[in-house]
C-alpha cells in the first residue's frame, strides 16, 4: 500500500519563490525500495542543503556531476568490469544510474566529495541583495495627500 502526501499546504503562501518544494515532493513520492541509488536530501540550515547519494564500489572517475539550466544531474557507471572474478553472490549493486534534481533559484553547488561510499553534494542558497526582501517604511500621521512627481 502506497501512501501519498503533499507539501503544497506548507508552500501555498509563497509566490514564485521556492521550487525546492518539488525536490522534497519527488523524494517523498519515490519509495526506498524502488529508488536507485538510495539518496538523502538534507536541509542543514535555512540556506544550506546537502544531497547524499549511496555510491558503493564507485570511484571518482565513475561519477559525473553537472548543473545545467537549474537542474543538478548526477550519473554514475562502473567503468571497470573484472572478468577474473566469479561471484557466488553479488549483493553490492553497481549498475549505472542517473539522478536529476531541479534546483530553486539562487541555489549554487558548493562542492562534492566521495567518502566511505557516499557522494555528498553541498548546496548553498546565495540570494543577491536586489532579490532579498526590503522593509518598506509606513508613514503615519494625518491623512496624506498623494505627492505629484515634481514634489518628490
Amino acid at each position: 500500500m502506497a501512501t501519498t502526501s503533499s507539501l503544497a499546504p506548507l508552500f501555498r503562501h509563497s509566490v514564485g519563490f521556492d521550487r525546492f518544494n518539488d525536490l522534497f515532493e519527488s523524494a517523498l513520492r519515490s519509495e526506498a525500495g524502488t529508488a536507485y541509488p538510495l539518496h538523502n536530501v538534507e536541509k542543514l540550515s535555512d540556506d544550506h542543503y546537502r544531497v547524499v547519494i549511496s555510491a558503493a564500489g564507485m570511484a571518482q572517475d565513475d561519477l559525473d556531476i553537472q548543473v545545467e539550466k537549474g537542474v543538478l544531474t548526477v550519473s554514475g557507471s562502473k567503468r571497470e568490469q573484472r572478468d577474473d572474478i566469479t561471484y557466488l553472490h553479488q549483493g553490492i549493486v553497481q549498475r549505472a544510474f542517473r539522478l536529476s534534481f531541479r534546483l530553486d533559484d539562487h541555489i549554487e553547488v558548493q562542492g562534492a566529495r566521495l567518502s566511505n561510499g557516499l557522494l555528498s553534494i553541498d548546496l548553498l542558497r546565495a540570494v543577491p541583495e536586489e532579490a532579498k526582501p526590503k522593509r518598506i517604511a509606513i508613514e503615519g500621521g494625518e491623512k496624506a495627500e498623494p505627492k505629484s512627481i515634481s514634489e518628490q
